[in-house]
């Protein structure tokens, strides 16, 4: 990055910051750019974007406020419009599409947000908005949540095999926990390398998710991370590969003679599960690292502050330390 103050050279600052929001006080990173020649600091509109995600991840997390991922896959589920939502909902007639743009719901307003992931409860804003829609509109959201009921529980259980119940929180990068974006993560290593070994993916994905949020302030996949032994790996990482369907695991021998569970797939990524920002992440984890294979992989692994500070407790990784990686 070049100084906008003199053209000459700059350097990357991190801290650790403090600030208030909404009366609360909320502590994050504060990354920027400081200029050799005069000291002065100064941000870049993508550094702003990350220094706020940070507070307004924390703010969500600390009152049960959905992320404006959940909110417009709120809608998706139902199959109505946002206007249609704030209909219902008795908000403003676009504020739907606001908070799904990203603008921070009031306590009371993310409440419901957060109630009506929960067919039956959204059911009953439905019934009480019912002299609003046409009997038309009425009969098939009352179908189509019928519909959804039938399938929310199976999906529910899965999520809480992979994922727990922790919700979204320092330890998963505040990312939405879904399995079919994790499980296009995996498909998208997997047909790059043309199968990976799973030690090598358990690398991959935490390059992924940490180099995702030390660039958005999201990360991708929705798991935590522990520092066990030999390097960060997925926490339940046996359950996320024995469960997802279509990926397979077969003993395989690397080019070294290493001798390990290799994940294959007969199936393609959908790659248009991705916004242009997660590919840009994914493409990036991969151009790094497509010359590396599990044992030189994790030895990078070791050279991260997020593996130094945390391997012997075997702890779970803040993400803070995105902030701090050193290979990507």
């Amino acid at each position: 990055m070049i100084s906008p103050f003199t053209g000459g050279e700059t350097v990357l600052l991190t801290e650790t910051r403090k600030t208030v929001f909404r009366k609360e006080e909320y502590e994050y990173t504060h990354i920027c750019y400081k200029c050799v020649d005069t000291g002065e600091t100064f941000t870049t509109t993508q550094m702003d974007v990350v220094n706020i995600a940070q507070i307004y991840n924390g703010y969500r997390s600390r009152h049960g406020i959905p992320f404006p991922d959940e909110i417009k896959d709120i809608r998706n589920r139902y199959e109505l419009s946002a206007s249609k939502m704030s209909k219902i909902l008795g908000f403003g007639d676009n504020q739907y599409r606001l908070y799904e743009n990203g603008e921070m719901p009031s306590l009371a307003n993310g409440r419901v947000l957060r109630a009506i992931q929960s067919p039956k409860t959204f059911e009953t804003f439905v019934d009480a908005a019912k002299e609003t829609l046409s009997d038309e509109e009425y009969i098939k959201i009352k179908k189509r949540l019928e519909e959804y009921s039938d399938k929310a529980f199976m999906n529910d259980l899965y999520c809480n095999l992979i994922y727990g119940d922790g919700g979204r929180n320092k330890y998963n990068g505040y990312a939405m926990q879904s399995i079919s974006r994790l499980k296009n993560v995996i498909l998208y290593f997997i047909e790059k390398f043309n199968g990976v070994f799973v030690t090598q993916m358990n690398k991959l994905l935490f390059y992924t998710d940490f180099l995702s949020y030390r660039e958005n302030g999201q990360a991708m996949t929705g798991l935590a991370f522990k520092a066990i032994q030999y390097s960060p790996v997925p926490d339940r990482w046996d359950k996320v590969y024995a469960l997802l369907d279509d990926i397979h695991q077969v003993e395989a021998e690397g080019k070294s003679g290493y001798i390990g569970n290799k994940l294959i797939s007969d199936i393609s990524c959908d790659l248009s599960s991705f916004t242009n920002e997660q590919m840009e992440i994914l493409e990036k984890v991969y151009t790094t690292f497509k010359n590396d294979n599990s044992t030189s992989i994790s030895k990078k692994s070791h050279d991260e502050l997020a593996w130094i500070d945390n391997n012997e407790l075997h702890s779970f990784i803040d993400f803070k330390y995105a902030f701090y990686l050193k290979n990507i």
